[in-house]
């Protein structure tokens, strides 16, 4: 199974609010996922990003691979 981490979101019309999720490839963005692994809020000043490094890590050793913004939001919490 290819396993990727990336963001779905949540929140309300004209409110984006992000979860990074472990979700399998095939699935849609907002469809089923494995695991919530953290979120992120562009709303606020500065952006609010919660990772669980731990986690993070254990899925990285697992083969997921992680998206672009999802990369970018791990280099911001300083988990490389």
């Amino acid at each position: 199974m290819a396993v990727s981490m990336r963001l779905t979101r949540v929140g309300g019309k004209k409110d984006p609010q992000w979860r990074v999720v472990v979700a399998d490839r095939r699935s849609p963005r907002d469809g089923r996922f494995i695991e919530t692994i953290g979120r992120y809020n562009p709303q606020t000043e500065p952006s609010t990003v919660v990772l669980d490094e731990e986690r993070v890590r254990y899925w990285i050793s697992k083969g997921a691979q992680p998206s672009e913004p999802v990369q970018k939001l791990m280099k911001i919490q300083g988990i490389s």
